[in-house]
């Protein structure tokens, strides 16, 4: 067991950082509520605060993956890092805010398959030259968040005036959901099998954690993100009413960032370093488990929390814009390489997709 002072030598600059920020962050979100200061300034800290705790999480569970390989932390990696994003989701629904949820979800699966990956093959790009990975895992994972297109797409066009289940949206949200989730279950293995060893992480030996830090530091930085993802909420409306912003662009693009901080970090860091079957592990992994697990999560969460149930019933916009970035994404992940242009077209499009929910009518407290 490693005292405390030996703790700074053992952990590292950057977790050392991410810590103090995470602690600090929270601290201030905490002395904010108390003495009452405007919500945009809880909003933002709280904010900041989620994102030093997905880098805690990151951390962690990269120092988990030296003993499992790529593929097994990516599916790790992932899980935890949507934890920000459940009880961000959980939070939400029971205050009411179920369009900022399911912008949120649509917004999430966007930000990875567009933006995060966007970036990555664009910054990793530029630094290592094309990028090459192992394409059939990728592949596979495209094919599924297909599936997940299609089990909104099927709702929203089944439950349209005139259509057979009209009337009946979240009776087939649930049915749809339910086939989500036993597909998900269904691909872990997939996701796990015919991973690298640890060796393949190109880690020095001196560089890992013992076990039990790791396992303290998840465990830690899930807890308080419980806490501060509250905090988040309840500021999330006063929030956006004072700044004009639209719900639909605080769903999308605000909430969804802040949920994805883990890969935000992590993906475009392995892609610098030049892990790139890491990095489309990490920022794929995530998109499918949102789409295949958080979203039809929530779905059935919805119905015992109160208020109004979440659906899977979707604005044509928002259909429109998970079909071309899943079509995009495959196109760009189908041969096994990438580089720095293609990680610009998917970032172009998620700018296009953002600015459409721009101007859209502004929460009102």
């Amino acid at each position: 067991m490693q005292t405390l002072t030996s703790l700074p030598s053992v952990l590292g600059r950057n977790a050392m950082i991410a810590i103090a920020v995470a602690a600090m962050a929270t601290l201030a979100t905490v002395v904010a509520r108390v003495v009452g200061l405007n919500h945009v300034v809880v909003f933002v800290v709280s904010g900041i605060a989620l994102a030093a705790l997905a880098s805690m999480v990151a951390q962690g569970t990269d120092q988990i993956g030296h003993r499992l390989g790529p593929r097994a932390t990516g599916v790790l990696q992932s899980a935890l890092g949507n934890l920000p994003e459940l009880f961000i989701g959980l939070f939400a629904l029971q205050a009411g805010l179920v369009v900022v949820v399911q912008t949120a979800l649509v917004g999430s699966i966007l930000a990875n398959s567009l933006l995060v990956l966007g970036l990555a093959f664009l910054m990793g790009g530029l630094r290592n030259g094309t990028l090459r990975f192992e394409a059939r895992a990728p592949r596979m994972i495209a094919t599924l968040l297909v599936l997940a297109v299609a089990a909104l797409v099927v709702p929203t066009l089944a439950t349209e005036p005139g259509a057979p289940d009209v009337g009946h949206a979240t009776d087939l949200s649930v049915i749809c959901s339910v086939v989500l989730l036993v597909v998900f279950a269904a691909s872990v293995p997939f996701s796990i099998t015919g991973g690298e060893g640890a060796s393949g992480m190109g880690v020095p030996v001196e560089a890992v954690w013992p076990l039990r830090l790791a396992v303290t530091n998840l465990a830690l930085a899930a807890t308080a993100a419980a806490f501060v993802s509250d905090w988040f909420v309840e500021a999330l409306r006063p929030a956006m009413a004072t700044l004009g912003i639209s719900e639909e662009f605080a769903g999308l693009v605000i909430v969804a960032l802040a949920g994805n901080a883990v890969e935000n970090l992590v993906g475009v860091q392995m892609a610098l370093r030049n892990k790139v079957d890491l990095a489309v592990s990490l920022i794929l992994n995530s998109s499918l488990q949102v789409a295949l697990a958080l979203t039809p999560a929530l779905v059935l969460i919805s119905l015992f929390v109160g208020g109004a149930p979440l659906t899977l019933v979707l604005s044509p916009l928002l259909l429109a814009a998970l079909g071309v970035s899943a079509i995009l994404a495959a196109l760009v992940i189908v041969d096994g390489e990438a580089n720095w242009l293609e990680g610009a077209a998917l970032i172009g499009l998620y700018v296009i997709v953002a600015a459409s929910v721009w101007w859209g009518p502004p929460i009102h407290v």
